[in-house]
């Protein structure tokens, strides 16, 4: 059980935690999070994206398979190890695809079925092509994060914030580009290897990488600014340019990861948000603020006694 467990990667579920973003920063937020019938459609889709990205994770072991054997960390996949056979994964992928639209067409607004199955075309063309193309792999990724949060605002039917969007898919490119740095930092300067697990690393230099992560990561921080800085807040977000002062926290955040991912001891930032207590303690502690900022009448005021 406990390969079948690995296999649908229970860890990587914390990706689909983007699914609650319209429900605590879209532009009904504060109507719909005293809805409990719009939470609980938040945590039904989120559950209906974990068996979707789930069945993602094993047509994607599936077809790298043999590249994995190669990998220094991910040779102990079930998969590649072989310690589950190639026909028990189709099935379990096939099962888990059943149950993601018997959920989404029975539990959901439509709106929601027509998103996940974008997410679940664009997965599936990137685990057969698209990972192999150069800055589109990355591209693709954070457009699946972008998927996770309008599936998460088609489930409680609310419009999707652009704000939401924008920097939803400018952190996600920066943690993209961060994976990518940190599968080569494991690997090591072995071309051969680093051919032999997954040929687009050849072409991403440490150099190059270094350069599209400080692009990205102060980008995402810019559009994090853009949007705290926003004189145009809708009547549920009043409260919303006191996120500046967790600004803080978002460049600690960003900072270390990029630091973090130079040691190479993880194989992407979901290990490292579940292995760095400095790095996890400043997620908590960003969205402790924001929540007291945005729900409390006075925003953070009414918590400091301003």
């Amino acid at each position: 059980m406990r390969n079948y467990l690995q296999l649908l990667r229970p860890a990587q579920w914390i990706k689909n935690s983007f699914v609650f973003a319209a429900l605590a920063f879209g532009n009904a937020f504060r109507a719909k999070i005293g809805d409990r019938y719009a939470v609980e459609l938040a945590f039904i889709a989120f559950v209906a994206f974990c068996l979707a990205s789930s069945a993602g994770y094993i047509l994607n072991d599936i077809m790298d398979r043999q590249r994995d054997r190669l990998h220094p960390l991910k040779k102990n996949r079930p998969i590649a190890s072989g310690t589950v056979s190639l026909p028990v994964a189709v099935v379990l992928m096939v099962v888990l695809l059943g149950l993601t639209f018997t959920i989404s067409l029975t539990q959901l607004p439509p709106g929601f079925a027509v998103t996940v199955s974008a997410y679940l075309v664009l997965s599936t063309a990137y685990s057969l092509a698209l990972k192999h193309r150069m800055i589109l792999d990355v591209v693709v990724i954070a457009m699946l994060f972008v998927l996770r949060a309008l599936g998460g605002a088609a489930a409680i039917q609310v419009e999707a914030s652009p704000w939401l969007l924008i920097c939803t898919f400018m952190l996600c490119l920066f943690l993209g580009f961060g994976k990518r740095r940190c599968e080569i930092a494991v690997i090591g300067d072995d071309s051969e290897a680093i051919r032999g697990h997954r040929p687009i690393l050849v072409r991403y230099t440490p150099h190059l990488l270094t350069h599209l992560l400080s692009t990205s990561g102060g980008m995402a921080i810019i559009t994090f600014l853009l949007y705290t800085l926003d004189t145009r807040p809708t009547p549920f977000e009043a409260h919303k340019q006191q996120l500046i002062y967790t600004l803080p926290l978002v460049v600690y955040g960003i900072y270390r990861y990029a630091m973090l991912i130079e040691l190479g001891k993880a194989i992407g930032p979901t290990d490292l948000m579940i292995k760095d207590p400095p790095f996890l303690a400043a997620i908590v502690l960003w969205v402790i603020l924001a929540g007291l900022i945005l729900y409390t009448p006075l925003g953070l005021w009414s918590v400091a006694g301003g």
